[in-house]
């Protein structure tokens, strides 16, 4: 008997494909087991999956440090439901609009990412976020300023989306939908040249890969995911207010991404849903949500560099490892 015969189940797509199975299942049933509060959280879970696989792309597969994440997520909302407000469109067009519009703004980080890098693009990022919220809050004629603004029910073909159960096989539609965009962008070629720019500029450009092209490319496709979650935050929720757009919801979804695991497309996913929970949990104390965030972060870099995702890697290879040991033992 020869190695190649013998496979561990987890090491193989198999595993993959049982455990996107049984999620497919859990959700299938969730609507006719759960109460309305619970519908609510993973349609939350879902946005915040589609955030961290946005970002995702821009820090864990390009390696491009960027802090404006909920920036576009504002954008996304605001634009929807603004959108929807005044004209009450069929939702994906609303959603289709946050996107390009935030894809848009993207462009310009991106165009100026092309001459900063490091702390410096971090920096830059961080402000861009921070004057889009004073737009928020500033803007009264638009996002109603400070006191919030307050959205219709989207509506599709006549069907007008009243409480979570009613959003909810649309809410975790396009998060699959997102997904399986992520996990293909990743295996092409322009994930391949996604991941040579983190690697190194030098060496990419070595390879003939347009560095500059692929950067600008990963902070759109970025910004546009951020706005696609925001369209889908406005299918169960009616109101926004300007500041849970804050560095605070940046610094989330940098934990999610960081703690699952950079350039992971299931530690983006698990870290999601972890602290989508966690954050939850913390809604009654949000004085000391940055305080919890810093310091999980911290922790993790310190002993865990590579987040979860690395927990399950290793797992993998010791299965792989023992698989061939046996292989061995019986040739």
């Amino acid at each position: 008997m020869s190695a190649s015969t013998v496979s561990s189940p987890i090491a193989s797509p198999w595993w993959d494909r049982g455990v996107l199975l049984a999620m497919a299942v859990v959700l299938a049933v969730l609507p006719f087991t759960t109460s309305g509060y619970v519908l609510y959280v993973v349609n939350l879970l879902m946005v915040f999956a589609v955030l961290a696989l946005g970002m995702h792309l821009v820090i864990g597969e390009t390696g491009q440090f960027a802090l404006s994440h909920a920036a576009f997520f504002g954008i996304g909302i605001y634009t929807a439901g603004l959108i929807n407000n005044q004209w009450q469109p069929p939702f994906f067009v609303s959603i289709l609009a946050g996107a390009v519009l935030s894809a848009a703004l993207g462009w310009v980080i991106g165009l100026l990412a092309l001459r900063m890098r490091d702390i410096y693009l971090a920096l830059a990022t961080f402000a861009f976020g921070e004057a889009m919220q004073w737009v928020f809050l500033n803007w009264e004629s638009v996002t109603n300023g400070s006191n919030g603004l307050q959205m219709k029910p989207a509506s599709l073909g006549g069907l007008q989306l009243m409480n979570d159960l009613q959003a909810y096989p649309f809410v975790v539609a396009i998060a699959a939908l997102m997904l399986w965009l992520t996990v293909a962008l990743s295996r092409s070629r322009l994930g391949s040249a996604f991941r040579a720019v983190r690697e190194s500029d030098v060496a990419a450009v070595a390879m003939g890969v347009n560095t500059r092209a692929v950067k600008v490319t990963a902070f759109v496709l970025s910004a546009a995911f951020a706005g696609v979650a925001g369209g889908m935050y406005t299918l169960f929720t009616s109101f926004i207010h300007p500041e849970s757009l804050g560095f605070q919801t940046t610094i989330l979804i940098l934990t999610m991404v960081v703690v699952g695991g950079l350039g992971s497309v299931r530690g983006a996913v698990a870290g999601a849903i972890v602290f989508g929970l966690v954050s939850e949990l913390l809604r009654q104390a949000p004085s000391y949500q940055e305080i919890i965030y810093g310091g999980i972060l911290m922790l993790f870099m310190m002993f865990l560099p590579k987040g979860m995702a690395s927990l399950f890697a290793a797992r993998r290879k010791s299965k792989r490892a023992s698989s061939v040991d046996v292989a061995e033992k019986h040739a």
